[in-house]
């Protein structure tokens, strides 16, 4: 192996480690409520940033785009409708459970799922060769760590209703059980993002024969599938921006409330356009023990830092224990799971 693989190695190392923490400035805002800083995080890394990163990498991308046909440009634009409801869901499973717990079990499940889904719908066969056969002994490990993950935080939120009885539950927050079923959901509907890039292969080669390269003839794809995710983000900040009547809050600390909503935008935007490098300079390896390695930086990064943000304070040793073995089981999963690209 070259020096490319294990830079590689490095690069898709420290996205794992800023897509699991995109969502820590969050921590800090005190004046604006959830949509307002979801909004703003969506303008910027859903459709500001991948449109920039199109039009700056890719060679005649207006060419490019007339130059498929009609369904070619439809298929990203539907799978990227149905991936931003599972973008908006994973907002609010952060909201409700916590950055640890929602990035772990939506880390896990996509995982799983954005690898059956395609398999299922583009090589059925594939299921009983050994990728197919390691992606199905995944799936009992990952619904052990489900269920550990899930014991782990009801036992957090009894706990810690005991030692704080009097702190009130925030605006908008859920029980962890809601929170839980809502990353569930998140999981599993996050598949529409990797069928998007799955099915657009007509976009890629025609970037490539336009003059891009492998990895940035990607992002002419990705500027569609993120462009139609940001219409459900859009659509249900507004919703709730009218229902609570928050819109005044975005006169209150803009500058602050804005830099942390740009500060998530960039984490995010680096640490997906960095595994894509990263896959990339590891060649076929990227997307088996690259992936691995992008997921499993994500979880602990994402677990490390909520510690260290409190939300598992007040948990006893045995909770917490088990909040370990709930992580090992996810991360036992995805490697499990990818081994499936060495074959």
């Amino acid at each position: 192996m070259d020096g490319h693989f294990w830079l590689g190695m490095m690069v898709i190392l420290t996205s794992g480690m800023l897509n699991g923490g995109f969502a820590f400035p969050m921590k800090y805002s005190r004046r604006w409520r959830w949509e307002n800083t979801w909004l703003v995080f969506s303008f910027v890394a859903v459709l500001v940033l991948p449109w920039i990163l199109a039009i700056s990498f890719v060679p005649h991308l207006g060419q490019l785009y007339r130059g498929v046909p009609g369904r070619a440009l439809l298929i990203p634009l539907i799978f990227g409708f149905l991936w931003g409801i599972a973008q908006v869901t994973f907002g609010l499973s952060i909201h409700a459970v916590g950055m640890a717990v929602a990035i772990a079990v939506v880390s896990g499940l996509a995982c799983l799922s954005g690898a059956l889904v395609p398999l299922l719908v583009l090589s059925p066969a594939d299921l009983f060769l050994p990728r197919g056969i390691l992606l199905l002994l995944s799936l009992p490990i990952l619904l052990v760590g489900l269920l550990y993950y899930a014991v782990a935080g009801r036992r957090r939120e009894r706990e810690r209703s005991q030692t704080e009885p009097h702190q009130p539950r925030r605006a908008g927050q859920r029980s962890f059980m809601a929170g839980l079923a809502i990353c569930i959901f998140t999981g599993v509907f996050a598949s529409n993002f990797n069928l998007g890039f799955a099915l657009s292969g007509d976009i890629v080669r025609e970037g490539q024969s336009l003059g891009s390269n492998p990895v940035t003839a990607t992002y002419a794809v990705w500027a569609l599938v993120f462009a139609a995710g940001f219409i459900p983000n859009l659509l249900y900040c507004i919703y709730l921006l009218i229902r609570s009547r928050t819109w005044g809050l975005f006169r209150q600390g803009m500058a602050k409330e804005t830099a942390l909503g740009v500060s998530m935008a960039l984490l995010w935007v680096g640490g997906v356009f960095g595994y894509g490098t990263g896959a990339s300079m590891m060649g076929r390896y990227g997307t088996s023990v690259g992936f691995t390695l992008f997921m499993a930086s994500s979880i602990l990064s994402s677990n490390v830092l909520g510690l260290l943000a409190g939300e598992w304070r007040g948990a006893s040793p045995l909770t917490r224990r088990r909040l370990a073995f709930g992580i090992s089981m996810i991360l036992a999963s995805v490697a499990v799971l990818n081994l499936g690209g060495l074959f």
